[in-house]
């Protein structure tokens, strides 16, 4: 007699175990490391923040109840009530329009500069690591000078040399931020045109550009999704402080970080004024660092396993 039956169970159905063999076959790396990400529940709280404040900026018109820039001075300062929840500012414009609105400014801003940034580093990274040679040693003293500034103090300096306005923040911050992603970037190309499928396809034909475009640069999007995720927040500071600073965007237009510059003479007469453009700044950094963490273990679960040692 079978063992099985001897136990009185029947042995799974060989249509079941193949089943279960190709869905373990399928599911790759990038979903197990998904999978990962959305059973860390700090993690998803901070995507869910950053996405209701992407929708936050795209219908700020429907959700402000007043002109972001329109004056009452006759109702200037006054705290927080049912009429406005966060309160009316030195020059009487609504507290929380000014915040709505400025979340497309800063967030918008900050996103664009990542975007950017990621973008340079991709090519100047991409290119030193596949090409190598004297052009990888060009290209890497170029990055090398770029790392010897801090990113701030660069930032500060090429905002000012240009009229202020939020496109110079954007190009400020992106054209001074892409040295490290430029570094990793190269390394991670550099194994991975080494890889077998890669000399496989070189072997068949492939050109340079398809190689990058099909094998390398799809190999190395997580890597640089957790890296740009990290630093979303750094890149929101950045773009505040150089709005708090008065390089960036230029009133009457709203932004939480010139609304900070805006708020210091009234901190203790009208502290509403400052408290509330200042959550969101902290709330957008910590919902970033978050999410950036949570991320960085779902793709490298070794990280994770660090933590707990």
């Amino acid at each position: 007699m079978p063992i099985s039956e001897m136990h009185g169970r029947k042995p799974p159905a060989l249509s079941n175990v193949l089943a279960a063999s190709k869905r373990s076959r399928t599911i790759g790396p990038t979903q197990k490391a998904i999978r990962r990400f959305i059973k860390q529940p700090l993690g998803m709280a901070g995507l869910i923040i950053l996405l209701l404040e992407m929708v936050l900026a795209l219908v700020a018109p429907q959700i402000a109840t007043y002109d972001p820039i329109e004056q009452r001075l006759s109702d200037k300062l006054k705290p927080p009530s049912w009429e406005h929840p966060m309160g009316i500012d030195h020059l009487g414009r609504d507290v929380f329009s000014r915040v709505v609105y400025g979340t497309r400014n800063t967030l918008g801003g900050s996103l664009m500069s990542l975007f950017l940034l990621s973008l340079i580093g991709i090519v100047v990274g991409g290119i030193a690591g596949y090409a190598g040679g004297i052009l990888d040693s060009i290209l890497m003293r170029i990055t090398d000078g770029l790392l010897s500034f801090p990113y701030l103090v660069l930032a500060l300096g090429l905002a000012a040399a240009f009229t202020p306005n939020l496109f110079t923040v954007v190009f400020a911050v992106s054209v001074t931020w892409w040295g490290h992603y430029a570094r990793v970037i190269r390394g991670m190309v550099m194994s991975t045109r080494e890889a077998v499928y890669v000399e496989s396809s070189r072997a068949m034909g492939a050109g340079h550009f398809r190689i990058l475009t099909r094998h390398v640069l799809p190999n190395i999007m997580a890597p640089i999704l957790v890296l740009s995720s990290l630093d979303l927040g750094l890149v929101v500071l950045a773009v505040a402080a150089l709005s708090d600073l008065g390089l960036g965007i230029q009133p009457p237009a709203p932004e939480w970080g010139m609304m900070l510059n805006e708020s210091r003479l009234f901190m203790f007469l009208a502290p509403h004024i400052m408290i509330f453009p200042g959550l969101m700044i902290f709330v957008t950094v910590l919902a970033a660092n978050l999410m950036g963490d949570a991320l960085r273990d779902a793709f490298d679960p070794r990280e994770r396993i660090r933590k707990i040692r």
